[in-house]
């Protein structure tokens, strides 16, 4: 890796996995906390809650195959069971055991997979979904839906503009939000241009990812449900037994960037609540 890369920083850790190198950063002591962005993101999204939990936890934030630094899968597999299984293979190199994960968006679908199909030798505290996917009906952001298009995607693999990058930032927040200034727009249109990241997440969008949504009832773990009020198809406080629910009332897609603060309370009242 370059060491003029501008993303990698001097506490970034690299895991090796499935012939990739995930990247991710660690901070904090206490009990572990894996934080894992959603689509067309990378770790800077969660980094803002990160930063108001390391005080009191081991706060492990990775970039996810096909985002960030970590970059594209080898072999393109990018369904969301792939995703847990490659998330329970970087928890066993990198030696974690025991841990709560917490995901906004495809995050949160990623950790809800685990949690169904984690490991024996991985003992899942908690289970933080923030805005997550994985229901059918929940509605994709209308940017996802075009790349869909096959003309839209093989454009997209070979360019995206700042322009589409900011405009797509600005749909998934909520409408009174001012977080979306000119350096959250350049990391972002910095990091979806890098090499193979545009395709993967082509490759992504047109995966056809199982349904198993009807297996949710079978989580056993405890979970906290983080919301924003106006987000459809979620359902996992009705299908997961004992589960509780905040919702927020103005935020959108990206609760993570859009008020940190509550986000880290509610995840370190619910964890202290779960020890």
């Amino acid at each position: 890796m370059d060491v003029k890369d501008i993303d990698v920083h001097a506490d970034s850790r690299f895991a090796a996995v499935d012939g990739m190198r995930i990247h991710y950063r660690r901070s904090g002591s206490g009990p572990t906390v894996v934080l894992l962005h959603g689509s067309a993101s990378s770790l800077y999204g969660v980094e803002a809650v990160a930063q108001r939990l390391w005080a009191d936890f081991d706060v492990i934030r990775p970039d996810l195959p096909g985002f960030g630094v970590t970059g594209p899968r080898p072999d393109r597999d990018y369904r969301v069971t792939t995703y847990a299984a490659a998330l329970a293979r970087f928890l066993d190199v990198i030696g974690v055991r025991r841990c709560a994960v917490v995901g906004n968006s495809l995050g949160g679908n990623i950790a809800w997979n685990l949690a169904l199909d984690h490991p024996e030798h991985l003992q899942l505290t908690g289970l933080v979904l923030i805005n997550a996917t994985g229901y059918p009906d929940k509605e994709l952001p209308a940017a996802m839906a075009l790349a869909r298009n096959p003309i839209i995607g093989q454009l997209l693999r070979r360019f995206m503009p700042r322009r589409a990058v900011e405009r797509s930032l600005r749909q998934a927040v909520g409408p009174n939000c001012t977080i979306v200034d000119d350096a959250m727009v350049d990391r972002a249109h910095r990091l979806w241009n890098r090499p193979g990241n545009r395709s993967a997440f082509v490759d992504f969008l047109t995966t056809d990812q199982p349904d198993r949504s009807d297996e949710i009832s079978n989580i056993d773990v405890p979970t906290l449900v983080l919301r924003s009020a106006d987000m459809d198809g979620q359902h996992f406080t009705c299908d997961i037994a004992g589960s509780t629910e905040k919702v927020h009332p103005g935020g959108g897609h990206l609760l993570p960037e859009e008020d940190p603060a509550w986000v880290a309370g509610a995840i370190t009242e619910f964890l202290q609540s779960h020890p």
